[in-house]
C-alpha cells in the first residue's frame, strides 16, 4: 500500500489574494478551486512538485467555530504560525527574481549553516524560509 501526506494546507485571510501571491509571485500552479456553498477548497503546486499540494484556506467553519476563526487569523496575521520551507538551486537569484515580482524579502540572502537562505511572508502574514539545496 502506498501513502504520504498530499496537501498541506495554510490559514489565509483572502483566498483570491493568496493565490495571486502564490500563481502570479511564487510561479505556482492551480490545482483545484472547489466550491461548497461559502466553503472553498483552494490548492496549488509548485510546478516541480506535481504530487504535492499547498492549500490555501480561510480558517472557517465547518472546520472551526467563529471565535477560533478569529484566533486563527489573528495569530496567522502576526506571523506566529510555523514557517514553511521553500527550496531553491539558487536563493540570491530567487530573491532577485521575487522583487521583481512584488515580494518583499524579510531577511537575507544570507550564508549560514552552510548554504544561503533568506525569508519572505505572504500577504496574510505566513512566514516562509527560503533554502538554496545543497
Amino acid at each position: 500500500m502506498s501513502q504520504g501526506v498530499g496537501v498541506t494546507g495554510l490559514y489565509v485571510r483572502d483566498q483570491d489574494e493568496a493565490l495571486q501571491f502564490y500563481v502570479e509571485k511564487l510561479g505556482f500552479q492551480v490545482h483545484t478551486d472547489a466550491r461548497n456553498g461559502d466553503y472553498r477548497w483552494l490548492t496549488v503546486q509548485h510546478p516541480d512538485q506535481p504530487s504535492f499540494q499547498l492549500g490555501l484556506f480561510v480558517p472557517q467553519a465547518p472546520m472551526v467555530d467563529d471565535a477560533t476563526a478569529q484566533t486563527l487569523r489573528e495569530a496567522v496575521a502576526k506571523g506566529a504560525m510555523p514557517p514553511l520551507v521553500l527550496v531553491v538551486d539558487d536563493c540570491r537569484a530567487a530573491c532577485d527574481r521575487m522583487r521583481g515580482r512584488g515580494v518583499e524579502i524579510t531577511s537575507g540572502p544570507e550564508e549560514r549553516y552552510g548554504t544561503v537562505d533568506a525569508s519572505f511572508r505572504d500577504p496574510s502574514g505566513n512566514g516562509w524560509k527560503m533554502i538554496q539545496a545543497r
